[in-house]
């Protein structure tokens, strides 16, 4: 292999680590290291063993015998780069493009002139491979990419990607390269699966001068790894694999498959993985390197086998291996990837694919049948959504048979609509649109949804995730001068003194919500504000697989609805006729949702009651929308403000560290992403409220974190209007049911986080609001005692805290929410939703209607 590379294994540590493999037990890094170097006998034996463990993966999938590939044409979209990759020929740079006649990119007319030809010879993968990220390193590229129209290479990727679909009915799969996770949403809708190489997790490899990825911002594994997840959490079918004896020691390549069967275990979310072999290529710093000799590639398939298990799905490239095809499909591989009747290899020019009919004959030869599939592997086809996006569905439809989820071999690929569905999102009402009101009567169907155990990822792998940061850290910082430091000057204390303060108990905890009430009375006064307000959830349809939710139902669901337009604005003006001055709507992330469905709900309240506040679409939704109509975050909440969107609520937030994210949910957006669309909101003069989701797998650093955070960015934009506690619902919450979570904040952590909210964001956001929903009348009243000075809304229904299993009814009149205020000695005041004076005429309709609701509004007992 390579020079460095350590000493041969000894003979009983060979032998000890074949008998494990025999037997089927887990293998550690060390054993896989050892198996790594088997070679002889040794690799004979490896391989039979590896080749079982693929036996029953193919036996259990319904597809015995069976070794796979795709029929596809190869589309290099353009081979500018970012990277400086030292074994590349792939990439060229722009005054080579031109002298040899070439755009920066290829043209549409380029690119469906290959798709088309591709589909008269029958294929039915376009795979679209291109640098990374070419704007940033060459103004060449950025100004190709503006005068075509485009904001960036991920923006053309997926206009082509739409005429692939709609002009040939080619299936995309795209290798962009390094995606982020607002890339993954905009570009899942346009292509069944995606792809990018892990190559190494030997980050010497980048870091260190002379090496092959040296100069490489987009080969740091850390960031690879970053993306493999993200495609998990967006639940995109995707492909990685291994670059093998580019400098690697074993252990290396060890730890690197137990790092993808990591990724692979917690999200369900890896295709296939790809192990390739080094070729050394001339014209390349690592020309003189020796390629990675074939044991070496037979070893690390099997290895891999044994590492990833029997369902996964490993290739090798059937052009690198100089048709020692029976060695391979003996070490374990089930498929041989992409094959082009029309294009090369152009990653690997100087290697052509091998005939069809010859894979064929080789795969039989070796007791196998070959069989085609569509660049999304059969599983995912059958699997259907969350994986699969409805605008999609149609075209892998057209080429997949229903019954194996494998290409139909007698399927013709024909252009289709690539569109939303034909009928209006919510045109029609479906499933248990009265949840809201019988949610308080008949309760929920069951404790989980129908597809708990696989919506969600691995929870097996989660709790090992889960366990560092359920660790409470211990705490030095003497709490009496954090006391003082507080009382003097809120804005002085440290965050050694912060954390101090959140862990208070007992005098201390007691002194602390002194201070911050006193703090809250001088600031906003003792009124005990609250808003006339709304909730109207549109739909609890939703694929995101955030483990918290227990709103979010499979549109199966016995507990699945979808609102109509219509419903939406009767509520709304139901909701008006006793006195509203806000509705506040939110929904699931609806697999049929159009990202033009939120412009039509807005606009259909306006529409119904002009003088409706519309507090509406969370961050998440906003991407969402974004994403689905490839519209710019910026365009988009501009365009919802046109159609009548007023403010966002900042609820998604959570809590705004990834560490803790990414154990509460599957698939939402990233902290940054979330601070993103806030700060954009807030730059187009739409205003947000922000929140704070606490006492799951978190701990009193992460609280600190996030409130630091939101200070900093009301600093910046000042377009928060108040901060809202929400107290973890943990009764029917994924993440408690699975064991992982506690069961919601205590006491004390309420009293701790309320004060801790008015001190740390002080001066910046003055309004601190607390949950009737989630603590009840006492439990509001004791946080109005220790910094709070909101209530919030009425609300008249509240379906999203109620599934999650609150006591505490979905509805408060005004004399309700006064008598809480009264609970803590205070006074209460109604306001708008920018926390300004609220016109008489509302005031007197409110009083007039309070606790005399229309019939759809029922009063919810305590």
């Amino acid at each position: 292999m390579t020079e460095d590379q350590v000493g041969r294994p000894t003979a009983n540590a060979m032998r000890r680590a074949l008998k494990r493999a025999r037997d089927g037990v887990a293998l550690d890094v060390t054993e896989a290291a050892v198996l790594l170097q088997a070679r002889g006998d040794d690799l004979a034996d490896l391989c039979a063993s590896a080749g079982r463990v693929r036996d029953a993966g193919l036996a259990a999938a319904g597809r015995p015998g069976v070794i796979t590939y795709s029929k596809s044409v190869f589309i290099p979209l353009t081979r500018l780069c970012r990277d400086k990759c030292h074994y590349c020929t792939f990439v060229t740079v722009p005054g080579k493009l031109r002298r040899d006649g070439h755009g920066m990119f290829m043209s549409p007319d380029e690119v469906l002139a290959v798709a088309r030809r591709g589909a008269e010879l029958g294929v039915k993968e376009a795979l679209i491979t291109l640098g990374d990220k070419p704007e940033d390193r060459w103004p060449e590229a950025r100004q190709w990419l503006e005068a075509e129209g485009y904001d960036s290479t991920i923006d053309y990727v997926r206009a082509m990607s739409i005429r692939i679909l709609e002009e040939t009915g080619l299936l995309p799969h795209l290798n962009p390269g390094v995606m982020s996770w607002t890339d993954f949403q905009k570009l899942k809708p346009v292509a069944p699966s995606m792809g990018m190489m892990l190559e190494t997790t030997a980050t010497r490899l980048w870091s260190e001068p002379g090496g092959p990825h040296h100069g490489s911002p987009d080969k740091e594994p850390a960031v690879r790894l970053r993306v493999l997840e993200d495609a998990g959490r967006s639940s995109v079918p995707f492909t990685s694999g291994l670059l093998i004896g580019i400098g690697e020691t074993y252990e290396e390549r060890a730890e690197s498959l137990f790092a993808l069967r990591r990724i692979s275990r917690a999200y369900h979310g890896i295709q296939e993985l790809i192990l390739q072999n080094f070729r050394a290529k001339p014209d390349t710093a690592m020309r003189g390197m020796p390629d990675a000799e074939l044991d070496e590639l037979v070893a690390t398939v099997a290895v891999a086998r044994h590492i990833m298990g029997p369902d996964a799905c490993l290739q090798a490239p059937p052009n690198l291996v100089d048709g020692e095809f029976a060695r391979l499909i003996a070490a374990g591989i089930d498929d041989w990837g992409g094959v082009s009747p029309l294009t090369i290899d152009h990653v690997n020019p100087e290697r052509p694919w091998p005939r069809i009919d010859a894979l064929a004959e080789q795969s039989a030869a070796a007791g196998f049948r070959l069989a085609e599939r569509l660049c999304v592997y059969p599983e995912f086809v059958r699997r259907g959504e969350p994986w699969l996006d409805p605008r999609l569905m149609p075209h892998v439809d057209a080429l997949a048979d229903p019954a194996t989820g494998l290409a139909r071999p007698d399927a013709r690929p024909a252009g289709l609509p690539w569109q939303e569905p034909d009928e209006s999102f919510t045109a029609t009402a479906s499933g248990r649109t009265d949840l809201h009101r019988t949610i308080d009567t008949e309760g929920r169907t069951g404790d989980r949804r129908d597809d708990f155990d696989e919506v969600y990822g691995d929870w097996e792998a989660l709790r090992e995730a889960a366990a560092p940061g359920m660790v409470p850290e211990r705490i030095d910082t003497d709490v009496r001068e954090a006391l003082r430091t507080a009382d003097d000057d809120p804005t002085r204390l440290t965050d050694a003194e912060a954390l101090a303060l959140l862990h208070a108990d007992g005098p201390a905890l007691d002194a602390l919500t002194r201070i911050a009430d006193e703090l809250r009375r001088s600031v906003v006064g003792d009124d005990v504000t609250y808003v006339v307000t709304r909730n109207i959830n549109f739909t609890n349809v939703c694929y995101t697989g955030c483990r918290f939710c227990a709103f979010a139902q499979r549109r199966t669901d016995a507990d699945a609805y979808t609102l109509s337009l219509d419903q939406v604005a009767d509520r709304a003006a139901q909701a008006w006729d006793v006195g509203a001055v806000e509705v506040c709507m939110q929904g699931g992330i609806h697999p049929d949702l159009p990202g033009t469905a939120y412009f039509d709900i807005a606009r259909a309240v306006k529409e119904r009651v002009p003088g409706m506040h519309v507090h509406a679409f969370s961050p998440m939704e906003v991407v969402n929308g974004a994403s689905r109509t490839g519209m710019s975050i910026e365009d988009w909440l501009t365009a919802a403000k046109e159609a009548g969107l007023d403010s966002v609520p900042g609820t998604a937030a959570e809590i705004l560290d990834d560490e803790v994210r990414w154990i509460l949910t599957k698939g939402k957006l990233p902290a940054a992403t979330w601070i993103e669309v806030i700060s954009t909101a807030h730059r187009l003069g739409i205003r947000s409220s922000s929140t704070m989701m606490y006492g799951h797998v978190d701990q009193p650093r992460h609280w600190l974190g996030h409130l630091r955070t939101l200070a900093r960015i009301q600093q910046e934009t000042g377009g928060f209007t108040e901060f809202v506690t929400l107290p973890f619902i943990h009764t029917n919450a994924p993440v408690y049911l699975a064991g992982i979570a506690r069961p919601g904040p205590t006491v004390r952590d309420n009293r701790a986080v309320t004060a801790m909210a008015r001190l740390l964001l002080h001066p910046h956001i003055t309004n601190i609001q607390t949950s009737w929903v989630k603590l009840g009348a006492e439990g509001a009243a004791e946080m109005l005692r220790s910094g709070a000075n909101d209530l919030g809304g009425t609300l008249m229904e509240e379906t999203i805290s109620r599934m999650a299993g609150s006591r505490y009814g979905s509805y408060r009149s005004i004399k309700d929410l006064v008598a809480i205020a009264e609970l803590a000695g205070r006074p209460a005041k109604p306001r708008t939703t920018l926390y300004g004076e609220v016109p008489e005429e509302r005031i007197r309709t409110a009083e007039g209607s309070d606790g005399h609701l229309p019939k759809l509004l029922p009063l919810a007992a305590e």
